[in-house]
């Protein structure tokens, strides 16, 4: 499914550093998603950054910085100015230095329907 969502034209991008060996050291995704347009978003482009993730033999090199920041500047040039992600409390000054805030105003709910009763549809 990723795979038909990265193709040119598709809402997914991501940026990966390969390992010297084989495999990734880092990566990043984001997928791009409509909103209405407002002055903060002209465009109705906003992006959920969805992983940011680096191998730990590969941690403290500045891996996640470089993928992270050419992510974002990709989606500036597709015209997302909405960007959002969910922070650890170890990832957070990763994530401020490069101009994410945190804001008390957003709150999350996840729903899941109620399972059906057997003879019921």
């Amino acid at each position: 499914m990723l795979a038909e969502r990265l193709a040119l034209g598709c809402d997914a991008r991501a940026y990966v550093i390969d390992a010297p060996t084989s495999g990734l050291a880092s990566c990043s995704l984001g997928l791009i998603h409509p909103v209405l347009p407002a002055p903060n978003y002209p465009k109705g482009r906003a992006a959920h950054i969805h992983a940011v993730a680096t191998e730990p033999a590969f941690q403290r090199r500045g891996c996640a910085k470089a993928i992270l920041a050419a992510l974002l500047d990709r989606l500036e040039r597709d015209g997302v100015t909405l960007c959002e992600l969910y922070a650890s409390e170890g990832s957070a000054p990763l994530y401020a230095g490069l101009g994410f805030a945190s804001n008390p105003a957003l709150m999350r709910m996840t729903h899941f329907p109620a399972p059906s009763s057997p003879g019921t549809s």
